[in-house]
């Protein structure tokens, strides 16, 4: 079966949180799925230093624990230092590694040593068959699980673009590989000081993957994208994202 992770990019708010969950709670009920709630305590890669990151390490894992207590959803989030995987580790079932990140051995180890799944995303600036590296980082670290994700190539500036390609070379290393349908659709830096990107293009993107044989799906899902508070442009609106998931079970 399909892997299915969503949620917004940032913890914003406990309300925020318990909109997007209750959603999703009812797509897994109404579509027989199980997606996975994904939210980050902290974005440290923001483009500018005024940028809004978050709530923080304490306060976003519990808030975290909050949704999963209430709702009974598991749970993604990712990290940016080794130090923060044995925490996150105690409240979330996916402790992803963001992009920019794969190669850092330290990090890969001490996520890898959570015993929860890996979720490591490839770098812009890495294919698919590099990711051979990262994942067996983690898999001799003790992961009992790895997933690779795709998520788009740095070829020019403040653009991205999807070798898809990427995905059947990622499968020969990993069972499950995973289209990031909304960071592939970012365009970097490149709305004066912050992140841009075109939504519109994120359904598409998930049956391309899906033609090549990508067998999970990541989604960053808000009510109200326009004006959410980190990568607002490229978010997918809550309201559409239940027939995105239905179109590709």
């Amino acid at each position: 079966m399909n892997k299915f992770v969503a949620g917004p990019c940032v913890i914003e708010s406990a309300e925020l949180l318990d909109c997007v969950a209750a959603k999703l709670v009812e797509i897994n009920a109404r579509l027989g799925v199980d997606i996975i709630f994904k939210a980050s305590f902290d974005k440290a890669n923001r483009t500018s230093l005024t940028s809004y990151r978050g709530v923080g390490l304490e306060k976003g894992l519990q808030m975290l624990a909050d949704v999963k207590s209430k709702w009974g959803l598991k749970l993604c989030t990712d990290i940016h230092e080794a130090w923060q995987a044995a925490p996150a580790g105690e409240v979330v079932d996916v402790v992803q590694i963001p992009a920019f990140l794969c190669r850092q051995t330290d990090l890969l180890v001490a996520a890898a040593q959570t015993g929860k799944i890996v979720n490591i995303k490839k770098a812009q600036f890495l294919s698919g068959e590099d990711m051979i590296y990262p994942y067996e980082k983690a898999v001799k670290s003790g992961a009992k699980e790895v997933w690779l994700t795709e998520r788009g190539n740095m070829y020019g500036y403040n653009n991205l673009v999807v070798d898809f390609r990427n995905i059947p070379d990622m499968k020969k290393i990993a069972q499950t590989v995973v289209m990031d349908c909304t960071h592939s659709v970012q365009r970097p830096g490149a709305a004066g000081g912050k992140t841009g990107g075109n939504r519109e293009f994120v359904p598409a993107m998930a049956q391309a993957a899906k033609a090549f044989g990508a067998n999970g799906f990541f989604f960053e899902i808000h009510p109200d994208p326009d004006h959410g508070m980190s990568d607002a442009a490229n978010m997918l609106e809550l309201d559409k994202f239940e027939a995105v998931v239905k179109s590709l079970i």
